[in-house]
C-alpha cells in the first residue's frame, strides 16, 4: 500500500497475548513483540501517520516514541482520529493497544496484574433502558433487568472485567464504587452442602472393554468451559483410563460459543477420534442453553444415549447489544433439547442463580453443573479422582469442591436447593396486575416525584380511558397500557428527579449491602450548564465525587420549581420537549377513545405503546424520539383513515 501510494488506514489490534491458547506472549523474541516495535516498523516502512490508541495512555509516559509521525492517544479519541486520517493522503495506521479481557482476568487471579479497586453499579430507577451503554461498550456484562417500570440494565459483577467503557453510555444512572471490595458471603452465615445430611452415592457407569464415553461441555467463552474439560481429563488420567480432550473455542472475552470435547475410554487404544462424533455424546454439560441448541451441539445428541445436564440460565448474546428489546429464548432452548434427547434425558436447574446465591459468584456455576451430572450417574469417573483433579488445578480448591457438592445436592433434592436460593419462593403464584394496583403504585411514585395534584391528574386521565374502553370493548388492556406509558412521560427524568432517585434510601442501602471496606461513590454526569461537547456537539459526561450526594439531596428538595419560571433546567429544548410530549400523548389518546371499537382496538394499543420507544437522555433520547414520531404519524394516519389503509394493502 505504501509503495503504491494507496489512500488507506490499517487497524492493528494488539491484545498483548495469545489468550485462548494459554496466554503466550506476542512474538517469538524473548521479550515479545511490543506495540512500539510495531509502530517503529510502520514508521520505517514509510507510513504517513501512526497513532497508538489505548485505555492506559499513562503507561507510555516518559517512553521514547519512534519518529515524529507516531503518537499516543486515548481510545476515547478513536472516532476523532479516524476522521483525521480520512483527510490524510497515503497509508496510515491505528494500533489499538488493549490487553485481552480473558488474559487480564487470568493475570489478576494470579496476582501478576493489578486488580483495580473500582466497580460500576447502575441505579435502575434512573436507567431508561435505552441500551446506549451496551452500544458504547459492546460488553455482555451489561445485562437486562426486568423491573416494575420496564426493562432496565444491570452489571453482572461476576463477569465484569472492570473495563468501565459502559460509563460512556449517555446516562446518569451509573455510579462507580472506588475502594473496598464486593461483600463476600460470611462463612459463619453461609449455608453448607456438607451440613445438609448424607446423599446416596450414584451408580457410576463402568466402561466395558473398548467402550468410549463421549462428553461435550458447551458454554460461553471466559466462564471456565475449557477448565471443566481439563478437570475431566485429569480425573480420567488419575484413574488410568484413556483420555483425549479437544477444545473448540469462540470469542475469548464473553459470549462466544465454546466447546470442550472429552473422550474417556476403558483404555487409550479404545479412543480413535479426537472429538465426540455425530450422535455419539453420552453426556452434554450444557453450561448455556443457546450454545446447547447450536447445531454443533445438537449433532452430538441422540435419544436413548445422551443425557444433558442443563444450566437454564442463558447469557445475553451480542443481539442484546444491538437490540434493547431482545428476548432471551432460554425456555425455547430447553424444549428443543428435550425434543432431541427425550424428557428423561434432561436434568435442568438454574446453576447461575444457585452459584450466585450460595457461593456469591456465578463463576462457580460450571463446577456445580459437573457435580449435578455426576450425582445423576451420568459420568464414568470416581468422586475421589474428580476431587483430586480439582486440587491439582490449584484454583479456589475449597470453593470448587463446595460448588460440586451443591450440584450433587441439586441433583438429589432440587427443591431444598431452590428453597435456599429463593427462600419462600420455591412455588410462587403471582397474581396478574389489576388496573387499580398498577395505577396505585404509579400514583404513589408521582406524588413523590412532584405532588398529590400532579398524581391526581394522572389518575383522572387513566380513569377516563378505563370507562371509555369498558363501554366500547369491555376490556382493560388499553387502560393498562395508557397507565404505564402516560406515567413514563409524566415521570420524565430531569435534574431534580435524577437527584431524588440517586438519594433514594433503598438504592443507597443496596450499594452498602454489596460492598465492604473503605469505599466511596462517584457519579458520572453531563450537566448541560457546564458539560463540554464533543466534535458531534454531544454533551460529554464527567466524574463527580462523593460530595455530589449532598448536592443531590439539596437539588431533590427543589422539585417544586419544576415547570415554573424559576426552573433554570426547564428552559432547555429537551425539557420543553418532554413537557410537550405529555400533552401530545394525551391528545392522541383522547382521539383514540372517542372512536374506539373492537375493530380498531389493536391499533389503539399500538398508539398507546409508542412511549416505549422514547428512551434515554440527551442526544440518545432525541434520536429515539425522532423514530417514534415517524411511527406515531403513521399510526394516527391509519387510525383516521382505516379504509385507506385497507385499500393500500
Amino acid at each position: 500500500s505504501i509503495a503504491a501510494g494507496v489512500n488507506i488506514t490499517y487497524k492493528i489490534l494488539y491484545n498483548d497475548a495469545v489468550a485462548m491458547t494459554g496466554g503466550q506472549q506476542v512474538g517469538e523474541r524473548p521479550e515479545g513483540h511490543s506495540v512500539l516495535q510495531i509502530a517503529e516498523s510502520l514508521h520505517a516502512e514509510g507510513a504517513k501517520k501512526v497513532i497508538v490508541v489505548t485505555d492506559e495512555p499513562e503507561k507510555y509516559d516518559g517512553v521514547k516514541v519512534p519518529g515524529d509521525n507516531v503518537a499516543i492517544r486515548h481510545r476515547d479519541d478513536l472516532d476523532e482520529i479516524q476522521r483525521e486520517f480520512r483527510e490524510i493522503k497515503g497509508t496510515t495506521a491505528i494500533i489499538y493497544d488493549q490487553t485481552c479481557a480473558t488474559e487480564k482476568r487470568r493475570r489478576r487471579k494470579r496476582g501478576t496484574a493489578v486488580d483495580p479497586a473500582v466497580r460500576v453499579v447502575i441505579n435502575e430507577l434512573v436507567c431508561e433502558g435505552c441500551g446506549d451503554c451496551s452500544v458504547q461498550s459492546n460488553c455482555l456484562s451489561v445485562e437486562p433487568l426486568e423491573t416494575e417500570f420496564g426493562r432496565k440494565r444491570t452489571i453482572n459483577q461476576s463477569t465484569c472485567n472492570k473495563d468501565t467503557s459502559c460509563l460512556k453510555g449517555f446516562c446518569p444512572s451509573f455510579i462507580t464504587v472506588e475502594g473496598g471490595a464486593l461483600k463476600k458471603k460470611s462463612k459463619s452465615k453461609a449455608n453448607s452442602p456438607f451440613e445438609l445430611g448424607a446423599m446416596p452415592e450414584p451408580v457410576v457407569p463402568q466402561l466395558a472393554r473398548d467402550q468410549v464415553w463421549g462428553v461435550v461441555v458447551a458454554g460461553v467463552g471466559g466462564t471456565g468451559v475449557i477448565t471443566i474439560g481439563q478437570l475431566l481429563g485429569m480425573a480420567a488420567h488419575i484413574e488410568g483410563k484413556g483420555i483425549v480432550t479437544q477444545d473448540a473455542a469462540g470469542l475469548a472475552q464473553k459470549g462466544g460459543a465454546t466447546w470442550s470435547h472429552a473422550l474417556i475410554g476403558e483404555s487409550q487404544d479404545a479412543i480413535r477420534t479426537t472429538r465426540v462424533g455425530t450422535a455419539a455424546a453420552d453426556l452434554i454439560l450444557a453450561a448455556d442453553p443457546l450454545v446447547a441448541v447450536n447445531a454443533e451441539t445438537l449433532a452430538r445428541m441422540r435419544e436413548g444415549r445422551t443425557h444433558v445436564a442443563l444450566n437454564t440460565h442463558s447469557t445475553p448474546t451480542a443481539a442484546f447489544v444491538r437490540n434493547a428489546n431482545w428476548q432471551n429464548p432460554q425456555d425455547d432452548c430447553a424444549s428443543e433439547i428435550a425434543r432431541a434427547v427425550g424428557l428423561d434425558g434432561v436434568g435442568a436447574f438454574d446453576a447461575d442463580a444457585a452459584a450466585n446465591a450460595l457461593m456469591g459468584d456465578t463463576l462457580y456455576a460450571n463446577p456445580m453443573l459437573l457435580g449435578y451430572a455426576w450425582q445423576k450417574g451420568w459420568m464414568p469417573l470416581d468422586y475421589a479422582s474428580l476431587m483430586r483433579a480439582i486440587e491439582l488445578n490449584n484454583v479456589a480448591i475449597e470453593n470448587n469442591k463446595t460448588a460440586f457438592e451443591w450440584g450433587r445436592r441439586a441433583a438429589h433434592d432440587l427443591a431444598s436447593v431452590q428453597k435456599l436460593v429463593s427462600p419462600g419462593q420455591v412455588i410462587e403464584f403471582k397474581k396478574r396486575d389489576t388496573v387499580e394496583s398498577l395505577v396505585k403504585r404509579r400514583v404513589e411514585f408521582l406524588t413523590g416525584y412532584q405532588n398529590t395534584a400532579y398524581a391526581e391528574q394522572y389518575k383522572a386521565f387513566v380513569d377516563k380511558v378505563q370507562k371509555a374502553e369498558a363501554a366500547a370493548v369491555g376490556k382493560t388492556v388499553l387502560t393498562e397500557t395508557v397507565a404505564r406509558y402516560l406515567f413514563k412521560l409524566m415521570a420524565y427524568k430531569d435534574e431534580y428527579e435524577v437527584a431524588r432517585l440517586h438519594t433514594d434510601t433503598a438504592f443507597l442501602e443496596r450499594v452498602n449491602g454489596m460492598f465492604e471496606g473503605d469505599f466511596k461513590l462517584n457519579y458520572h454526569l453531563a450537566p448541560p450548564i457546564i458539560a463540554k461537547k464533543n466534535a458531534k456537539g454531544q454533551l460529554q459526561k464527567q466524574k463527580f465525587g462523593a460530595g455530589m450526594l449532598t448536592g443531590f439531596r439539596f437539588l431533590a428538595k427543589l422539585k417544586g420549581l419544576r415547570g415554573t419560571a424559576l426552573d433554570i433546567f426547564g428552559r432547555t429544548e429537551e425539557r420543553k420537549t418532554e413537557r410537550a410530549l405529555i400533552g401530545e400523548y394525551r391528545a392522541s389518546i383522547e382521539e383514540v377513545i372517542a372512536g374506539l371499537n373492537a375493530a380498531n382496538h389493536a391499533t389503539a394499543l399500538e398508539i398507546a405503546s409508542l412511549p416505549e420507544q422514547i428512551r434515554g437522555y440527551g442526544h440518545v433520547k432525541e434520536r429515539n424520539l425522532a423514530a417514534a414520531r415517524t411511527r406515531w404519524a403513521d399510526l394516527l394516519a391509519k387510525w383516521r383513515n382505516p379504509a385507506g389503509e385497507r385499500a393500500a394493502a
